[in-house]
């Protein structure tokens, strides 16, 4: 078995024992890839984050970019897989303009994230926040109907969930419900960081037109991130922890949750939606 975990890959292969009602077989089966990364800047490390292997170098730029580390494209050199023992497709090397890590940055995080979790190894409350966020398009518009649509779009699109059912989703669509791309992992955060980064490499940021919809619930952390891309809107097929809600209101970001068939709760931002609703309580669409 421990063959299964010697290379690095998204997806890989086990034999498994199933249960059933009694009786017992072997059968193949998909495990989801969860390994370490390593990102480097300027040779010094920066975080180690548990990730689903693919997409590395998007991962490490949106992480970049979402900690507040980069403000644009330019800022970053190069990106490059570092070399050493154990250190294939393990490490990510970042050479930046400045030739570091920002001084604001380097007491403000350990050196380990898990998968599920994209603030950990923060060492302040201050250390939480990101600076410099922006109100998102006021203008950006998307009917209830297309929203409805988003879900069996992304699940249809999701390739490594449909063999292991093991990973978040993070995707973006324009106004019309058009899936404009999609990124993987098995952390909801690393997959935020993945779909950001690859937006942020193709010099498509600020995100000011597009909608993002999120597997799993919608964390502060997923708000947070969203929001220094400029995304409008923020959708997930779960829960909204009470921070985000607090944050999505006080920045005037589109939130929903509870995106499931025909029904969605809004918990800020309806007349993105075409909905009037009292500040005062959250409003719950239902289609006959």
């Amino acid at each position: 078995m421990s063959e299964i975990y010697s290379t690095s890959r998204p997806m890989q292969p086990a034999v498994v024992s199933e249960w059933n009602d009694g009786s017992v077989r072997a059968q193949n089966d998909f495990l989801v890839g969860e390994e370490p990364l390593l990102i480097q800047v300027a040779g010094q490390p920066l975080t180690v984050t548990m990730r689903t292997p693919g997409d590395d170098f998007e991962l490490a730029a949106g992480f970049l970019f979402t900690e507040g580390m980069v403000k644009s494209r330019e800022e970053i050199v190069s990106l490059e897989w570092g070399d050493g023992p154990g250190a294939e497709h393990r490490v990510v090397q970042v050479a930046l303009k400045n030739e570091g890590i920002p001084r604001s940055q380097e007491s403000k995080r350990n050196f380990l994230s898990n998968s599920s979790c994209g603030l950990c190894g923060k060492t302040s409350l201050e250390g939480v926040y990101a600076s410099g966020i922006s109100r998102p398009n006021p203008e950006f518009r998307i009917t209830p109907q297309v929203l409805c649509g988003l879900p069996e779009t992304l699940r249809s699109a999701q390739t490594l969930f449909g063999s292991t059912g093991g990973l978040h989703a993070a995707a973006l669509f324009d106004s019309s419900g058009k899936l404009l791309a999609l990124r993987e992992d098995v952390g909801r955060h690393n997959a935020v960081d993945k779909l950001i980064g690859w937006a942020l490499l193709q010099g498509l940021l600020p995100l000011s037109n597009c909608a993002l919809l999120a597997s799993g619930r919608g964390g502060f952390e997923i708000i947070q991130k969203s929001l220094v891309a400029g995304i409008p809107l923020l959708a997930s097929v779960s829960a909204a922890s009470s921070l985000a809600v607090q944050m999505s209101r006080e920045f005037g970001m589109t939130l929903v949750g509870f995106l499931r068939g025909r029904r969605f709760i809004v918990y800020g931002g309806e007349e993105r939606l075409g909905l009037a609703v009292s500040p005062d309580r959250a409003l719950v669409y239902e289609s006959s």
